[in-house]
């Protein structure tokens, strides 16, 4: 059996089969900083888009707020859920960073793709579970 490791703390996830997947290069230190450092760009992002979002307006954007059609709202309301959603994906891949688990997929255990990590780097599953994950909502 083949084995990866993923990071610089000897975190060793089995590697897929060439039968099962192409050749998949591990993530390096470089890429660990740098994904990192998106994902730390991400979080301040989505906290002052909440932070904006629920800040309280002056008197004169009340107004304009109050008169807003309901589905103006509607949006707000789901842009909030939204930031919410991706700034917790964010602080869970922070948190696997930090324990040593960051590019294992969460069903198969099988190391996600560099690519897709680099795209998506608060992604919990490989390119093949991603679609089944999906249809299990």
């Amino acid at each position: 059996m083949h084995h990866q490791t993923i990071g610089d703390r000897d975190t060793v996830v089995p590697a897929r089969t060439p039968a099962t997947a192409a050749h998949k290069p591990v993530l390096d230190a470089g890429d660990l900083v740098a994904l990192r450092a998106n994902l730390h760009e991400q979080y301040l992002f989505r906290q002052e888009q909440l932070r904006q979002i629920g800040s309280p307006a002056p008197s004169r954007a009340d107004d304009l707020r109050a008169q807003q059609a309901p589905s103006q709202l509607e949006v707000r309301v789901k842009v909030a859920a939204s930031a919410r959603m991706v700034l917790a994906d964010v602080e869970a891949a922070l948190r696997r960073m930090d324990e040593g688990r960051y590019g294992a997929c969460h069903l198969c255990r099988q190391p996600i793709e560099r690519e897709r990590l680099m795209i998506v780097p608060q992604a919990r599953y490989c390119s093949r579970c991603r679609p089944v994950r999906e249809a299990g909502r």
